[in-house]
């Protein structure tokens, strides 16, 4: 129905909304002494007065408005119009008939197309909740067999906006029905269009905030090996001029997704997106993913397969059933007149605040389960390596969680259709995982200085308000001998390693002088060529360091565009025994793979068969991408002792074959060299 204001200076039921205004007004208008200190009280954290929530539809817009910011949304779509805040008609980026500030997509295809990215659009508009103090609306759609070219899936997407709230809370509720076609969808996510002539300054993380360039310099800019990274040879501000661009240079792992956004200087004023929770998210904490970047654009990122290739598509058959609820995330918005720091600070306040009150208890949607309706899990995680400790450790700051059951270790990392639930032990390996939506889950983990994943024997079923209490656990190390030699640390990340410097023709400014950033910049695969034109890495056990001598990602050689040659490794070290008896054991852990396959030869590189190989494994495009690890792969490879020679030994590694892309290969996250249990 629409809703119309008609103004008469009689209407006694307009006095109190529009005393309320007024009151509102008040309010944001900063005192003298509030002016003289430099600040501002309007909302930075801070709550309005009690301004009344309301709801304005009508034939294409429904807009909510709670005397702090003012939402408005396309009638029946739902694609997010505009928001008005601190006297700015519209923070974001909308431009008729199609290009708006906000909006849901779904990357598909059926199986065997080259995939199409989709702007989910409703069909229908309900009012679900409309208080004084709260409004949520749905914007839904229905898949039937007549629309064969749209995504199958039933869509409904719920905005809320509550009295009192600087924001807007956003989240939508995705299912197929059984029986429905066959389709393949790689990625489903939130899109934020902030203004483009307001927010010029982008802060993902407390060590990643800056000024950008303008989306124009890209246009104008020199394509490099992908379409995402461009060098600015004619930016708008010089001080981007000879700079690389690329969205990927600012990707974080899942964990640290909570909070990012952009700041405006003029007015002062921050736009945020905060995820309070990773429970809906695939791939587990420690996917990397997109945050923000040149556009501006701010993302929220559910499923994708950004740093892990293919291996993240969905694949739904057969008629599969499948229902899952992203988010709620938030839209907040605050404003100061005091420095970028003031905004960002504010901002991660109201990101504790959201994360404290997270299962939220004001959701509407049934499928979405509050606290009382969640259950819990707690333990002890432990950690047996003989060779390390005659008794199981504590395993100190583990992550342990639950997702969907699988079939191996590692299930979880390519899981998209489950919720998943981490978190991380204390000193004493103690952990207790809250709020976990009933059903059916196995319990993972990874210990920090230990090989491989941890996986519960037994499914871990959760109900309705109770906790399961599992005592001690126990992970089992892959362990089959003392060590001889190691190569870095077990962290499933390739950052021990030594990162080169860019090439000065293709760096970003803002990461010079980071180190812990290096591997941001663009095109370090090619140094490696650089650094060893013809002969490759070799690494003498007790002499080489691996912070300095071992490159961080295996790649190969690129000899000339599109002909790259294989390259091979040399670990070389004594024994002074060999043990005749049983096998030594080499634990390789991959922190990243390309359609790789590792081969490893002992002694002998002309030999007719390597002494192992990992197969061909991995999609992820973690080196292409500026990333440290895509996702990880454990080897444990016996190697018989016959092999082995008294004295100077050599261990190779070489991929498999040469290809076409310079991308390809791995990342070690660790090697070691065990020695048969029985020594001589």
């Amino acid at each position: 129905m629409e809703r119309k204001l008609i103004w008469s200076p009689s209407s006694p039921c307009l006095l109190p909304f529009t005393l309320c205004l007024l009151l509102c007004a008040a309010y944001l208008q900063p005192t003298q002494a509030d002016a003289a200190a430099g600040t501002n009280p309007a909302p930075a954290g801070n709550v309005a007065p009690s301004c009344d929530v309301k709801l304005t539809s009508g034939k294409d817009r429904a807009t909510i408005d709670n005397g702090i910011i003012e939402l408005t949304l396309t009638n029946p779509e739902g694609f997010v119009y505009g928001l008005k805040y601190q006297g700015v008609e519209n923070v974001l980026e909308t431009h008729e008939p199609d290009d708006f500030g906000g909006y849901f997509d779904v990357s598909w295809d059926h199986p065997g197309g080259e995939g199409k990215t989709e702007q989910v659009k409703g069909t229908k508009f309900t009012v679900i909740t409309e208080t004084a103090d709260q409004v949520e609306l749905s914007f839904s759609s229905t898949w039937s067999s007549s629309s064969k070219e749209l995504v199958p899936l039933n869509v409904d997407k719920r905005f809320i906006v509550q009295k009192g709230v600087s924001g807007f809370y956003w989240y939508v509720i995705v299912e197929r029905l059984k029986g429905w076609p066959d389709a393949d969808m790689d990625q489903h996510r939130m899109v934020f269009r902030p203004k483009i002539s307001m927010f010029k300054y982008m802060a993902v993380s407390d060590d990643i905030q800056r000024m950008m360039p303008a989306y124009k310099d890209r246009m104008t800019g020199q394509k490099l090996a992908y379409p995402e990274a461009v060098l600015l040879t004619s930016p708008i501000e010089p001080e981007f001029k000879g700079e690389v661009d690329d969205k990927y240079q600012y990707s974080l792992e899942m964990k640290d997704h909570r909070l990012k956004g952009w700041i405006s200087d003029d007015p002062k004023m921050g736009f945020w997106v905060i995820s309070p929770s990773e429970e809906y998210a695939a791939g587990g904490p420690n996917k990397p993913e997109l945050t923000c970047h040149c556009g501006p654009i701010c993302l929220a990122m559910f499923t994708s397969m950004h740093y892990a290739g293919l291996d993240m598509v969905t694949e739904y058959r057969n008629g599969e059933p499948w229902k899952k609820v992203f988010g709620p995330v938030m839209v907040y918005l605050n404003s100061m007149s005091s420095d970028h720091a003031a905004l960002w600070k504010d901002a991660k306040t109201q990101m504790e605040k959201e994360v404290q009150n997270w299962p939220y208890s004001f959701v509407a949607s049934a499928d979405y389960l509050p606290a009382a309706k969640r259950g819990t899990v707690s333990g002890q995680l432990l950690v047996d390596d003989k060779f390390l400790s005659p008794t199981p450790k504590e395993a100190c700051k583990a992550y342990v969680g639950l997702a969907l059951p699988g079939t191996k270790d590692v299930s979880w990392q390519f899981d998209v259709k489950g919720y998943q639930f981490w978190t991380q032990t204390d000193e004493k390996g103690n952990f207790v995982i809250k709020n976990v939506i009933p059903g059916e889950y196995n319990l993972y983990g990874w210990v920090p200085g230990v090989v491989s994943t941890f996986k519960h024997p037994e499914l871990i079923t959760i109900q309705p308000g109770n906790e399961v209490k599992l005592g001690p656990v126990t992970y089992k190390a892959p362990r089959n001998g003392p060590t001889l030699w190691e190569i870095g640390i077990p962290d499933r990340s390739a950052d021990e390693f030594f990162v080169p410097d860019p090439n000065p023709k293709y760096i970003n400014r803002y990461f010079i002088g980071k180190p812990n950033d290096k591997y941001r910049q663009y095109g370090l695969w090619a140094r490696y060529a650089q650094l060893y034109p013809k002969n490759d890495l070799v690494f003498d056990i007790g002499v080489s360091n691996y912070s300095k001598d071992w490159f961080f990602a295996h790649v190969l050689r690129e000899v000339k565009p599109d002909d790259c040659e294989t390259t091979t490794w040399q670990i070389n070290f004594d024994l002074p025994e060999v043990c005749p008896n049983g096998n030594y054991t080499l634990q390789l852990a991959l922190a990243a793979s390309l359609e790789t396959n590792t081969y490893v030869y002992v002694n002998n590189l002309n030999a007719k068969a390597p002494a192992f190989a990992t197969g061909r494994v991995g999609k992820d495009n973690a080196i292409a991408r500026h990333g440290i690890h895509g996702t990880y792969w454990f080897f444990s490879a016996g190697l018989p002792s016959n092999l082995f020679v008294k004295g100077k030994n050599s261990i190779f590694l070489r991929p498999a074959r040469g290809g076409t892309s310079p991308f390809m290969g791995v990342m070690y996250d660790y090697i070691r060299l065990e020695a048969p249990p029985t020594q001589p």
